[in-house]
């Protein structure tokens, strides 16, 4: 037992890891192109755009999406301007009003300078399948439910909420390319600008090709189309939304194909897998169909069922390889899961910040860029054994950043007119630290 607390004079931080924020934000010109723009009815002319996008940008790097959270930053001005390279931090109400006046102007802005950025931090996007590195573009729903925002609505997944779209790359899932969507609106809506403007960001920033990845809610022709045009060619693997096609019809196209794949994992239990080839008049060629048929006349526990279960999955992909391997690369896209729960709960933005639609729209964008910076530094520190965690690891997950490296605790001490951050000894996530922030340098 400790006899007692006391406020002592020392300079303590405790959002260190912005000081690495700073560093990567200043690998790009977004704050030039920022205080380019002009903003009508501008109540603090004083305060520069980019204080204002790079103050939200240090919040969400260390999870808080609040506006509030501004005010923490007063406590130690000095140091968060120096950290992130700023002139003023601005206010809550500054950071909001600013927000809700730019709405979706910066958008092209802040897309261009998030690939510089990446780049420039020299991200590295692991191929999934030999040379084919993965885009993974997928919708996920985010609850505000009890709110009257604009834009919430019912979601398919049956509460009131936004629709966002995003697009990963890499294994690694940098985010690349994001879109706030009303909760109602249909995942293909909007998708073919969105899934061209991916792909060209995607082909700047890897030479190697590509392998994009949908679910069911983005079986469209147009999206075929997309992916065969030669400025957005790439390879895909597309679930397909059977419509009107009954199981039986299925299973009959996997009791006449002599290629198919037979596997019985039980008794009771037969699963076909295999190709067919469709022809699509738009698109004038031929499109692989992958299936994968399973009949059930048992359950697992022995029971007899007077009618078989027939259950039905296909893809639409432009891969030549052997079915099992086109079904296995799109499982991993489950992976994106993952990443959507890392922003929505480790980064806080499931419940977004503001009532209006077009602000929170560019809270996400804003949100794109910290999710990166948070990513690079998880990728950085995973490249060498010098942290305290037991096993190794090929990504690190975003709250694990956050709290250990992020909201590393450091004394600021000047010393020959200059500023130093002395880490603590004791702290296992100090060598790390240090390599980490040597690199960007």
């Amino acid at each position: 037992m400790f006899d007692g607390i006391r406020l002592s004079n020392e300079r303590l931080i405790s959002a260190s890891g912005l000081s690495i924020v700073g560093l990567l934000l200043g690998k790009t010109k977004l704050a030039k192109r920022l205080n380019v723009s002009r903003l009508k009815e501008n109540a603090a002319p004083h305060i520069k755009n980019s204080d204002v996008a790079f103050s939200y940008i240090g919040m969400l790097c260390q999870g808080k999406s609040g506006f509030d959270f501004a005010r923490e930053m007063e406590s130690d001005p000095e140091y968060y301007c120096r950290a992130l390279d700023i002139k003023d931090i601005p206010s809550s109400e500054t950071l909001r009003q600013r927000l809700d006046m730019a709405g979706g102007q910066w958008r092209t802005e802040i897309l261009e300078e998030n690939a510089v950025l990446l780049r420039e931090s020299r991200a590295v996007f692991t191929p999934c399948h030999e040379k084919h590195v993965p885009l993974d573009v997928d919708v996920s729903p985010f609850d505000n439910s009890g709110t009257k925002k604009q834009g919430v609505a019912r979601t398919y997944k049956g509460f009131d909420g936004y629709a966002p779209i995003f697009a990963y790359l890499g294994t690694e899932g940098y985010l690349v390319n994001t879109e706030l969507r009303m909760g109602s609106g249909h995942s293909q809506k909007n998708t073919v600008p969105f899934l061209r403007e991916t792909i060209l960001q995607a082909k700047r920033l890897t030479g190697n090709p590509l392998l994009l990845r949908m679910d069911a809610g983005n079986d469209s022709v147009e999206n075929l189309k997309l992916c065969s045009q030669p400025e957005t060619r790439c390879d895909y693997i597309i679930k397909r939304n059977l419509r009107k096609e009954s199981p039986e019809m299925w299973h009959a196209v996997a009791l006449n194909d002599s290629a198919a794949q037979v596997a019985t994992p039980r008794e009771g239990k037969t699963v076909y897998t295999g190709s067919d080839y469709w022809t699509i008049e738009s698109l004038e060629r031929q499109v692989r169909a992958v299936y994968e048929v399973t009949v059930r006349t048992s359950t697992a526990k022995g029971q007899l069922l007077l009618v078989p279960d027939i259950e039905v999955q296909t893809w639409w992909t432009s891969l030549s390889l052997p079915e099992a391997a086109v079904i296995g690369l799109y499982h991993e896209h489950g992976t994106s899961e993952q990443f959507h729960s890392e922003l929505k709960t480790d980064m806080d933005l499931e419940r977004l910040p503001s009532g209006k639609f077009a602000t929170n729209g560019l809270v996400l964008q804003l949100a794109m860029v910290a999710y990166n910076i948070l990513r690079r530094v998880g990728q950085e520190s995973a490249l060498e054994d010098d942290s305290p965690m037991r096993k190794p690891a090929q990504r690190r997950r975003i709250r694990t950043v956050i709290q250990n490296l992020m909201l590393i605790a450091t004394r600021a001490v000047s010393h020959a007119r200059k500023i130093y951050l002395n880490l603590g000894r004791s702290n296992g996530w100090a060598r790390t630290y240090i390599r980490i922030y040597e690199a960007f340098v």
